[in-house]
């Protein structure tokens, strides 16, 4: 009897193990906005592709309404849904890597920089700030 309690035991261990790494590794169950991992060329190639247009948060790591934005509105899952369906989403730190030349670029004067830009290159709409979830999908709404 204690033997089949041992298994019964380790297998369920393993699944909750397999489950909570599934869940741990991937972004499948991340209700909110999923951020492109490459370069911006390569968004811009993909935006491009799916004719869409790339939302990019310029931001700085020491930046109180940039966390504020990350971790109220960017994990919304209404804000995820739309963001994620409509736009190439870009993150990146304006003082670090390519977000220096990408603040340069787009001349951006404070943090966090809201930008929507087509394949080009060229900037639709600007914002700034914080947003909360409900004013950052009228956003949203608004550049479509």
């Amino acid at each position: 009897m204690n033997k089949l309690k041992n298994i019964a035991t380790a297998i369920f261990i393993l699944i909750f193990a397999m489950t909570f790494q599934g869940n741990a590794a991937g972004n499948e169950d991340v209700k909110g906005i999923h951020f492109h991992q490459g370069t911006w060329d390569e968004a811009l190639a993909l935006a491009k592709k799916e004719n869409k247009l790339i939302f990019l948060d310029i931001s700085a790591s020491w930046c109180p309404p940039c966390k504020l934005l990350k971790a109220n509105t960017f994990t919304n899952a209404e804000v995820g849904y739309l963001f994620n369906t409509q736009f190439i989403n870009v993150a990146v730190d304006g003082e670090k890597g390519e977000g220096i030349a990408l603040a340069r670029k787009f001349q951006v004067s404070a943090y966090p920089t809201l930008l929507f830009i087509n394949a080009e290159g060229k900037v639709v709409k600007k914002a700034m700030g914080y947003h909360p979830p409900n004013e950052f999908l009228n956003l949203g709404k608004d550049v479509k």
